[in-house]
């Protein structure tokens, strides 16, 4: 899931970023309206969490400008200001979700995934299941033959993305785009480390091996039938 986060108070992005990351998302990140508002109109973002008072251009008029660009990427408002006539004011701006602060990070996290299922229905679908392997979106856990495997966040998004596609060979640019949001190759073997980091923890130890690779073209993780 990518995510702009735009937040002026340094520690609390950090902390909102960190832990999203941690989450197996991708976050972006503005320090203030303007920045935000053009972070928000040339890329596309699966959800953005916006305060709503921030220097340059408040988060209120970020979300109306958006919307009359076309843009319907799901928002979530943070905001100091919690009164009902406050949440009202930023669900007419075209908000999509509203939450005062203080508030718990899981709640946040929850509410931002929610609204990026609403986006995208194609995405409802929370578990996959390859042969014996399964793996759960909502809980991050993985299981191969009933045996939890830990994964780090990013060796989670591309076994998702492995999994998603299951069957069909992937290439580097599909991985570099999808699982790496790069939009350019970086000329670095980081496809390949991570790959293999990720069969260690899947298919070492186990009779039949999932992930392969399609020599010249990518790879492809399917259990043989």
């Amino acid at each position: 899931m990518k995510v702009l986060i735009i937040e002026d108070d340094v520690e609390a992005a950090a902390f909102i970023v960190k832990g999203f990351r941690e989450a197996g998302h991708a976050p972006s990140f503005a320090a203030d309206g303007d920045t935000g508002l053009e972070y928000g109109l040339s890329d596309d973002f699966d959800v953005m969490v916006v305060d709503r008072m921030l220097p340059k251009r408040d988060g209120l008029s970020i979300i109306s400008e958006m919307r009359a660009a076309g843009k319907q990427t799901p928002a979530l408002i943070l905001s100091a200001l919690g009164e009902v006539d406050d949440r009202v004011a930023g669900l007419r701006a075209g908000g999509d979700d509203y939450l005062p602060k203080p508030y718990a990070f899981s709640e946040l996290l929850a509410r931002a995934e929610v609204l990026a299922r609403r986006q995208a229905p194609g995405e409802a679908q929370t578990t996959y299941v390859v042969g014996d392997l399964e793996l759960d979106r909502l809980s991050h856990s993985v299981k191969r033959a009933g045996e939890t495997i830990v994964l780090q966040p990013r060796e989670f998004r591309l076994l998702e993305f492995l999994m998603k596609n299951a069957g069909q060979v992937v290439t580097r640019t599909m991985l570099l785009e999808k699982v790496w949001d790069y939009h350019f190759d970086p000329q670095t073997n980081v496809i390949d480390v991570h790959i293999s980091r990720l069969r260690a923890k899947i298919d070492k130890g186990q009779d039949t091996p999932l992930i392969q690779t399609v020599r010249g073209a990518g790879y492809v993780l399917r259990y043989p039938t």
